[in-house]
């Protein structure tokens, strides 16, 4: 699994309804917790998150820096080989 940042244009998700609160709470705090997607051959596609993805979304129509949103790709193990995991040395 990687995190990452991306386009919310470069993401599927189905819109969902966004309170008031929420949308404030992203728009003092942004997104605290990344959304879980999977690589996808045309971009990604939401495991986690659309109520995240539909809050930045309304709120890239005032502000561009909501149009990017941090992701954990969760089907994405590129760097998953020995070296992710420290020492390559054999210890045991």
């Amino acid at each position: 699994m990687i995190n990452t940042v991306v386009s919310l244009a470069e993401i599927r998700y189905e819109t969902v309804p966004v309170e008031a609160a929420f949308l404030d709470s992203i728009r003092q705090r942004g997104v605290a917790i990344p959304v879980r997607v999977n690589v996808t051959e045309h971009g990604y596609a939401c495991v986690d998150g659309r109520k995240r993805l539909s809050a930045c979304a309304i709120l890239a129509r005032q502000d561009p820096r909501f149009a990017r949103i941090p992701v954990l790709l969760m089907n994405d193990y590129r760097k998953a080989g020995s070296s992710f995991w420290g020492n390559t040395k054999k210890l045991h």
